[in-house]
């Protein structure tokens, strides 16, 4: 894991300022030789870019706990049923920097790929943890080449998790069913969604996506947790919920168009 330059300084927004941000409106300042530069928190391609930057900042200074929490649920329900973890080959969605291949590789997964839109969060996972993918796709999902389909049919999927990438439009639910579609039946999905999503409507549709999906029997729910994510830079916890299904079937085509 990269750690942050001691020469560069990060300067949040005062907590007064935070309050009526919105979770994808939140910034932060980081600040080289006198040189400040603001960066939005959904702007993940100018924090990859950073090394060091997103560990400090969402895991030390707003407490993300994401990653253990979602790989520690699929563990428990892994254990339940007697399935072995190293045994997997597991699909890491909106992988990002590593965070979350790092803790399902503690909890003895083996085989892992990830996938993510940005070519900056690749190259940060190389970097700052290389050895932990057997492969890495920098791809959009809904637009797959002959050849990226090939390459992640190759693995035979049968787990599947999907960390802090769903809302806000960083990733459309047809993405998400590509990637879904790509673990064979049954298989394991660990993902999580802010809580209010699933209560008020998300604009990109995932709150209704996911309940289409337990109400007509493509995946079967095995647990699920309400718990902070991370605070937001006014110090307030952002509630979401983890859940941890096994895949009973595809995602019909016509879901998504």
């Amino acid at each position: 894991m990269a750690t942050l330059d001691t020469q560069l300084q990060l300067h949040l927004p005062p907590a007064q300022s935070g309050t009526g941000l919105d979770q994808d409106e939140e910034w932060c300042e980081i600040e080289i030789d006198g040189e400040r530069r603001r960066i939005r928190f959904h702007d993940y391609a100018a924090i990859y870019e950073v090394p060091g930057l997103y560990e400090h900042l969402f895991g030390e200074l707003l407490e993300c706990g994401s990653p253990g929490v979602v790989c520690d649920l699929l563990s428990k329900e892994l254990a339940a049923d007697g399935a072995d973890p190293a045994g997997l080959a597991l699909l890491d969605v909106g992988a990002g920097n590593g965070m979350v291949a790092e803790a399902a590789a503690q909890l003895g997964v083996e085989e892992i790929v990830g996938v993510d839109l940005l070519p900056e969060a690749r190259e940060a996972a190389l970097r700052d943890r290389p050895g932990l993918y057997d492969d890495y796709l920098a791809l959009d999902l809904t637009d797959m080449t002959a050849r990226e389909r090939a390459a992640l049919d190759e693995h035979d999927f049968d787990a599947m998790t999907c960390v802090a990438a769903l809302g806000f439009g960083d990733m459309p639910p047809a993405a998400f069913a590509e990637a879904f579609n790509l673990i064979g039946s049954p298989g394991w999905i660990a993902f999580n969604l802010r809580e209010r999503f699933l209560d008020d409507g998300d604009p990109a549709g995932f709150g209704a996506f996911i309940a289409r999906m337990l109400e007509e029997g493509v995946i079967e729910e095995r647990a699920r947790k309400t718990y902070p994510h991370r605070r937001s830079v006014a110090g307030e916890p952002l509630t979401y919920l983890a859940l941890v299904a096994t895949k009973q079937d595809d995602v019909p085509e016509d879901w998504t168009r």
